[in-house]
């Protein structure tokens, strides 16, 4: 019997592919309602917003929620999400996830190659673990801080990085990863963690209708695609805690059976995954406001398919030193019709959005009264009062 073969690969011109990236990644125009709901839908829409706690002009969940969800302010992408429709686990990295995809995530205790759950269970004594979960299902929800102490543990060392050294803290890490409790809050005290029947309540206990890693597999690929638009088959950060399905001969496998599209795109050598059915979608032609990006937005997720595309080459370099930088260390894009057009790096202080520096592409005329506008929302957003930039130069 002759093996089944793969459809040939459908060549999309980049117009087309940079049209459908803006619009499938809710970046041409406001597709959501105004205010929670509209956090909401988005993250469902998303599927997973990636996370990162420094908060310089917002962290990148918000930057993310401000770019397409209009009525909200700085923190209330984790206030309208919290408790009962989102919960936090490994996705494209640490994400925000939406609550119907516990039910998948209770299933596996899903971590990325480097977040050593094993080694965590051997320094962490068996009875602390039942004790921390035990207060949070008598207590919860609870802060690391509110938690009784049950002393210290060996901390992990990443390569000089140093983990926690609380034994009631990485016994939160252990539960947190295994879907035993979930975050139910961010603010100014951390974290807050909950059991899940009680911060979840409509999802804590569903079924998923598959069995074994393969059911999740196709299920996590399918959200990964979805999520990233168009998902470079090379190895990458857009792949994460997927590398090993990347491998597998599950996504060639998807692809015959109709559920995902192979794309290529004119130039590039790479070739594509994209959500099955994708040309028919509508696609929103991009409005006239201009949007500042959280460094980890999904549009950002794969940077050479952002350079292929765009033309725009951006390296985050917040964790590069000093003497490394080529532009600095908290650079956000700027998205403008379409076109990824500058580069900023601001901070909020006093009660000022002060822009530091200020670039724009080479061959692109920065529209400053779009710039002006993006600023000015943003300021109102993180609690700013008024904006000090200064002029456009050429990076």
């Amino acid at each position: 019997m002759p093996k089944p073969t793969s459809p040939l690969p459908v060549t999309l011109p980049p117009d087309e592919a940079r049209a459908f990236l803006v619009s499938h990644l809710g970046l041409a125009t406001p597709a959501y309602p105004q205010g929670a709901e509209g956090v909401r839908a988005l993250l469902r829409h998303l599927r997973h917003i990636q996370l990162d706690p420094l908060d310089v002009i917002g962290t990148n969940a918000d930057l993310v929620a401000l770019a397409r969800v209009d009525g909200i302010s700085k923190g209330d992408v984790y206030r309208h999400l919290y408790p009962g429709h989102a919960f936090e686990h490994w996705a494209k990295e640490r994400c925000i996830l939406p609550a119907s995809a516990f039910p998948h995530y209770r299933e596996r205790s899903l971590e990325t190659p480097w977040w050593h759950i094993a080694t965590r269970l051997e320094r962490l004594p068996a009875k602390v673990l039942g004790a921390v979960l035990e207060e949070l299902e008598a207590h919860g929800p609870l802060t690391a801080a509110e938690l009784t102490d049950h002393g210290a543990v060996q901390p992990l060392d990443w390569s000089g990085w140093k983990g926690t050294g609380k034994a009631s803290s990485m016994a939160l890490e252990v539960l947190w990863t295994r879907c035993q409790i979930v975050v139910c809050g961010r603010g100014p005290g951390g974290k807050r963690y909950d059991v899940p029947h009680r911060a979840l309540p409509d999802v804590a206990r569903a079924s998923v209708g598959y069995t074994g890693d393969e059911g999740f597999s196709r299920w996590a690929l399918g959200e990964r695609v979805e999520a990233a638009g168009l998902l470079s088959r090379v190895s990458g950060p857009h792949w994460s805690t997927l590398s090993s399905v990347r491998t597998s001969p599950l996504p060639d496998t998807l692809v015959r059976e109709g559920v995902l599209e192979e794309i290529v795109l004119p130039g590039s050598p790479r070739r594509y995954l994209a959500p099955r059915g994708f040309r028919s979608r509508p696609v929103t032609p991009p409005d006239d406001r201009m949007r500042i990006l959280g460094p980890l937005d999904p549009l950002l997720w794969d940077r050479a398919l952002v350079k292929h595309l765009f033309g725009f080459e951006y390296v985050w370099e917040v964790y590069k030193p000093e003497e490394q930088r080529l532009w600095g260390w908290y650079v956000c894009p700027l998205l403008h019709r379409g076109q990824l057009v500058g580069r900023l790096e601001a901070r909020v202080q006093d009660g000022v959005l002060r822009v530091e520096k200020l670039w724009r592409e080479k061959g692109v005329k920065l529209d400053d009264t779009a710039l002006d506008e993006a600023l000015t929302r943003h300021a109102r957003a993180c609690g700013a009062v008024k904006v000090r930039r200064p002029r456009a130069r050429v990076g």
